[in-house]
């Protein structure tokens, strides 16, 4: 079996969506990529809107990633029921984290999805939040004012995403506030 090369681009947020102004920078070639508009990014995400969310959160990704000369990222069942899975046990378990209480790991969620495959060489990365007012707008803005998670989302050689919205929160508000998303990129060669 060929050698699996795993590098795991992890970042972290657990944020009441504290927005941090930082001066956007887009190159005067891609400033029409970055005026797309995207539908739905201020939708407080209930049970009968989480796919116009979800896909409002991957818009907004796809309009950063072309304002800097990258291709689009791709939606995939897998990761996204890698995602949900993840923002779902982190809200019924009441945690933040890559890794499950028990010991598993991110990559181990994404093997058990279906999405990485034996043999083949492969890269992962994820995004986690949650947010009290956790609209698309205000999750992407957060992730793309941290570091680690901006880095994910402009990453050249990720292809696909799953984006994973659950209702609730992990923390010690009640429960049923805000939502918890998790990103999952993946590329397999």
């Amino acid at each position: 079996m060929s050698p699996v090369r795993l590098r795991l681009a992890l970042a972290l947020a657990a944020v009441l969506c504290v927005a941090l102004a930082l001066p956007a920078f887009a190159p005067a070639r891609t400033a029409r990529a970055a005026q797309v508009p995207c539908a739905n990014v201020d939708l407080q995400p209930t049970a009968d809107n989480l796919g116009a969310v979800r896909a409002a959160v991957l818009c907004l990704h796809n309009r950063d990633r072309a304002a800097h000369g990258l291709p689009p990222l791709r939606e995939n069942a897998r990761l996204r029921r890698a995602a949900v899975r993840h923002s779902r046990d982190m809200v019924t378990r009441r945690y933040v984290s890559h890794d499950g209480p028990a010991g598993d790991r991110m990559a181990d969620r994404i093997k058990r999805a279906g999405y990485l495959r034996p043999g083949h060489r492969w890269t992962v990365g994820e995004n986690i939040a949650w947010c009290t007012l956790a609209t698309a707008a205000e999750i992407h803005n957060a992730w793309m004012n941290s570091p680690e998670h901006r880095a994910n989302i402009l990453r050249r050689s990720f292809r696909e995403v799953g984006v994973g919205i659950v209702l609730g929160n992990p923390a010690v508000l009640p429960a049923e506030a805000g939502a918890t998303y998790t990103a999952d990129f993946g590329v397999r060669r």
